[in-house]
């Protein structure tokens, strides 16, 4: 398996096939083709699985090819558990995503499904890249096929919320680009390895911690270059929405683990007082912010930006542990934490936005004042939302509750009013998630549009049923995915511990 270029086939397979549907012109034969494409890379991704050996140390399935030799860019790819995992969930989510939304486009189908298969093969080689340069590649890339997304399929305000989008990335990318550049300029190289080794000093280390920050944190996004989100997810697609905050949001959270704590430790270390700040204004006061919102997808979206704060908490506190105290097993265990919390985030945020998804299908309307009582007409729909909501809130027996539950254990060792403003979540998240579903569900019908609803077809009961089974299986027992990333997770935590400044 290790002389197939696996990674290469899940990268170009999805491109490939995006671009070559982009000449049929057949709505229902581009549906059909584009599903193809996209199971056909998810079962090749479980090849990642099946043929990962989490007890060889270092990268595998590498590849190794020149590119730009002149200035030693490589098409260089690897992968540990860490971005297995987050393979896998874009692979699989890529499919439910094409399956939920199957008939809510009816016009220029054939490069709406273009567009995310593109970004889903350009997703994948950011997480497999080990060339810095590469990654900025693809990167950048996912821009685009975002972009038109959300602003030829979207909602009424759909350009604003697209250009928003756009320009809040490439702002930070720009930043990260400098950064990279200057890596190279001092060390020669553009691979991930060789920066891990490359001696900074201190100022060096603080500027190119800000360059790499603003980069990933409007990726992630945290307070206060969140406020493009909400916009992009009330004016996408509902397939936007779920990969937006099932996949794109954990490429933030990614590029800290990739290139912050190796490259920068010290900065980091200096300046991790001010992510976990961040952090837990995202937790506790953008949290407040849903609790007033009357747009279910808004509600939604700025409950993402709550849980993704525990990503960069969870972080960050493991890089405090690690590096002041020497506690490795905490440290260990907050970046485990972090990832959990990444994995469980794609399922129950993608749940939740398909979820309204089947709402907005029948109604066209996302107010929750327009909604009540839909338990009455939609039984088993409001079952399985009654689950993606208590996971929302962090329900013990479901995956929302497992990374959180790590991340305020770490937090606790480090410093307990941390982990206190970090477990306001459970209070907060429960009281806006409760609310809303009760507003949509409970009571009486609300109106004759809600009494003439009709329950979740197959492909819905497909779609959240997987979802359903991601949630509670991660929920009760996530041993497979912390084994399968504990040595990706210790060798990390290592290598922070060890670096020393210049």
């Amino acid at each position: 398996m290790s002389n197939w270029p696996l990674l290469s086939v899940l990268i170009w397979l999805p491109i490939i096939g995006g671009a070559l549907i982009l000449a049929i012109r057949d709505a229902q034969t581009a549906r059909w083709a584009s599903l193809g494409v996209a199971v056909l890379t998810f079962v090749a991704s479980l090849s990642l699985l099946s043929g990962y050996n989490a007890g060889i140390d270092g990268l595998q399935f590498v590849e190794t090819h020149a590119w730009i030799p002149a200035y030693k860019i490589g098409y260089n790819l690897g992968v540990d558990g860490i971005a297995v995992a987050l393979i896998l969930l874009t692979t699989l989510v890529s499919v439910l995503a094409l399956i939920g939304a199957w008939s809510a486009i009816d016009k220029r189908v054939n490069q709406y499904v273009a567009a995310f298969l593109i970004l889903e093969g350009v997703t994948v080689g950011i997480f497999s890249a080990t060339d810095a340069m590469l990654f900025y590649v693809f990167f950048e890339a996912m821009l685009i096929p975002m972009f038109l997304i959300i602003g030829v399929w979207g909602g009424p305000r759909r350009i604003y919320a697209a250009l928003k989008f756009f320009l809040y990335t490439f702002l930070g990318s720009v930043l990260m680009l400098v950064a990279l550049i200057y890596l190279y300029m001092k060390g020669g190289s553009f691979q991930l390895a060789d920066l891990y080794a490359l001696p900074l000093s201190a100022k060096e280390q603080t500027w190119i911690f800000f360059a790499f920050l603003i980069a990933f944190a409007v990726k992630v996004p945290m307070f206060p270059v969140h406020t493009w989100l909400p916009d992009a997810h009330v004016e996408a697609p509902t397939a936007g929405s779920v990969i937006l905050a099932a996949i794109a949001l954990k490429i933030g959270g990614y590029g800290f683990l990739r290139f912050n704590l190796p490259i920068v430790p010290d900065a980091s270390q200096e300046w991790a007082w001010l992510v976990i700040a961040l952090s837990l204004i995202a937790v506790i006061y953008v949290g407040l912010v849903a609790l007033v919102q009357d747009d279910m997808k808004k509600l939604i979206a700025y409950s993402s930006i709550a849980h993704m704060g525990f990503v960069t908490l969870g972080t960050f506190i493991a890089l405090w542990l690690v590096r002041e105290a020497g506690n490795a097993d905490a440290a260990r265990l907050g970046l485990q934490g972090a990832m959990v919390q990444m994995i469980s985030h794609g399922f129950v945020s993608g749940a939740m936005f398909s979820s309204v998804g089947v709402l907005y299908d029948r109604m066209h309307s996302r107010r929750i004042a327009d909604y009540g009582g839909v338990v009455n007409v939609m039984p088993w729909f409001a079952t399985f939302a009654m689950l993606f909501f208590m996971a929302n809130a962090g329900l013990p027996g479901t995956s929302g509750f497992v990374g959180e539950f790590m991340v305020i254990l770490s937090a606790f060792q480090r410093n307990p009013w941390i982990a206190l403003g970090a477990a306001t979540t459970l209070i907060i998240g429960a009281a806006y998630t409760l609310w809303l579903y009760k507003r949509i569900f409970f009571g009486e019908v609300a109106n004759s549009h809600v009494a003439e609803l009709k329950d979740i077809n197959g492909r819905e009961w497909l779609v959240l049923g997987v979802f359903a089974i991601g949630v509670l299986a991660l929920g009760i027992y996530p041993k497979p995915l912390t084994d399968l990333m504990e040595p990706s997770i210790a060798k990390l935590a290592m290598q922070i511990a060890s670096s020393k400044l210049l």
